[in-house]
């Protein structure tokens, strides 16, 4: 089974076993991390359900890319700039593809979180309707006076 995952800003195709590098990600190595913004899934030319798809790696090592060399030049005004640059990678081995139990795990917890903010938000317009009570005690000491 292969998917495409976007990690860094880049899309990667992966299957189980590939090894790729992918721009700097948390952790240590030998750690096991879950690649989570799948974008298609499948087997051969049939597609999966992207939802139910689980990506695992494995850190293989955190390294540095080759180098670039940046060279800055204006000719005619000795203007000359040399600079160098190695960007932080990741090294991932990919452990698993395929569909996992975590994903419908986590889309249930997805499911009951909506309905604890609904609870949240039938009891914050009782608080606005006390507000407005508030208001009208300073108005009726304005008319005393």
């Amino acid at each position: 089974m292969f998917a495409v995952v976007r990690t860094g800003g880049k899309q990667y195709r992966v299957a189980e076993g590939d090894k790729i590098a992918v721009e700097k990600l948390a952790g240590e190595a030998g750690d096991k991390i879950v690649l989570d913004d799948i974008l298609l899934a499948g087997e051969g030319e049939s597609l999966a359900d992207v939802g139910k798809v689980t990506v695992s790696a494995e850190i293989i090592a955190q390294a540095k890319s080759e180098k670039v060399i940046v060279f800055k030049k204006r000719r005619r005004h000795n203007y000359r700039r040399k600079n160098g640059h190695r960007q932080q990678m990741t090294l991932l081995r990919i452990v698993g593809v395929g569909e996992g139990k975590s994903a419908a795990k986590k889309s249930a917890a997805k499911a009951d979180a909506p309905a604890k903010d609904t609870s949240e938000a039938k009891a914050a317009p009782k608080a606005r309707k006390a507000a407005p009570a508030k208001d009208a005690a300073p108005a009726a000491k304005a008319d005393k006076e």
